[in-house]
């Protein structure tokens, strides 16, 4: 039997994610910000190997995950873990979430992601190929039903400062997604985190699971380093913590 291109793409993600090793060094780089009993929102969660690290932490976790398909495999996997089948956003309602059959690891409600991937080196391939409606909640919302988190990571693809703006108290710890096809999201997201209260960032980029910088830096030096980033390191993700100690490289 031939399968449908999003679940051999949904495939692809489960050997990549899940891969041999990768468990074993997601926890290590996890145990910096979660423990037994603690709380880890996993925003974005795609096939949930985030989440999973945080379970085998002893954590209680959330997995937001808007597309139904992986909501559902995350339901199997994850049966310790709530999932939450709904777009996060800056305030509640509905919004298009805009699919990629061959590739759903970039499913997004950013139309600006998409015109900013459109003939990016790097993004050559991608076709969002069909849209669906679906519900919007606000980190807000989840921390007022769930509890607020200690360590809370966002990847959705463009829509991060979005779902920032959704958000009025700091976590313990934050992790946010940003790519160099989208710096302007990047610098919104490090400024609102600003906001929110933090003053101590790193960075890791690709899937390294290594700190850039040795000491944890200032939104200052963050900012001037993203805008410094060469386009070919494509996407990372960018830390903050209450607590500076646990951004030692």
């Amino acid at each position: 039997m031939t399968l449908a291109p999003e679940a051999r793409a949904i495939g692809r993600s489960l050997r990549t994610y899940y891969a041999p090793g990768r468990a074993a060094a997601l926890d290590r780089f996890h145990r910096r910000f979660l423990g037994p009993g603690e709380l880890g929102f996993d925003i974005g969660a795609h096939v949930g190997d985030r989440a999973a690290s945080f379970c085998r932490l002893g954590a209680r976790v959330v997995a937001v995950e808007p597309q139904p398909r992986l909501a559902r495999l995350l339901r199997l996997l994850l049966r310790d873990v709530s999932v939450v089948p709904a777009l996060v956003g800056a305030a509640p309602g509905r919004a298009v979430l805009h699919l990629n059959a061959g590739n759903p690891t970039v499913a997004t409600a950013s139309d600006a992601f998409i015109a900013a991937a459109r003939d990016a080196s790097g993004w050559e391939g991608q076709h969002w190929d069909g849209a669906l409606e679906r519900p919007v909640v606000t980190l807000d919302a989840l921390a007022a039903a769930h509890g607020l988190p200690d360590f809370c990571k966002i990847d959705v693809e463009g829509h991060e400062a979005a779902a920032l703006d959704g958000l009025s108290r700091a976590p313990r710890g934050i992790s946010v997604e940003f790519t160099t096809i989208q710096r302007d999201v990047a610098q919104a997201a490090l400024r609102r985190l600003s906001a929110l209260g933090y003053r101590a960032f790193n960075a890791c980029l690709g899937e390294s699971m290594r700190f850039e910088h040795t000491t944890p830096v200032d939104a200052g030096a963050m900012a001037a380093w993203l805008a410094a980033l060469p386009h070919a390191a494509n996407s990372g993700d960018l830390y903050a913590s209450l607590e500076p100690e646990r951004l030692m490289g």
